[in-house]
């Protein structure tokens, strides 16, 4: 599984981004697909979560309410929709792409995109 982020930029607090994640190779292997991001000097953490079957949803605490995730799964593309954005939403932001097991940690993704850099100004 191949994975490409893209749309990150610099963006003002309270404005919108969306981050779109494109997957080929053998994406049915799949099972979860996660967007993570990493402050600087800080661990990588979960954002949120779906599966491409059914197209559930899970998301840290701290983005709920204010970013969406989506999949289409015939384009084979993976969606971020951030909105309210507050400086400290500011990270570099992953997909990733996992087998099967939770969709919480990092540690079980297998996959990773290269990440794409989203800046909040306050």
């Amino acid at each position: 599984v191949q994975l490409q982020a893209s749309g990150g930029g610099l963006v003002q607090a309270g404005g919108s981004v969306r981050l779109s994640c494109a997957a080929s190779g053998r994406t049915f292997s799949s099972v979860f697909m996660g967007w993570f991001r990493q402050a600087p000097g800080k661990e990588r953490e979960f954002v949120a979560a779906t599966t491409w079957s059914g197209g559930s949803t899970y998301y840290a605490d701290s983005v709920k309410g204010r970013f969406t995730i989506s999949r289409d799964y015939a384009k084979k593309m993976v969606y971020l929709q951030m909105n309210s954005l507050k400086p400290e939403d500011t990270a570099v932001y992953y997909c990733a792409a996992n087998l099967g097991s939770s969709y919480y940690y990092t540690d079980k993704y297998d996959y990773w995109g290269q990440g794409t850099q989203v800046t909040v100004s306050s």
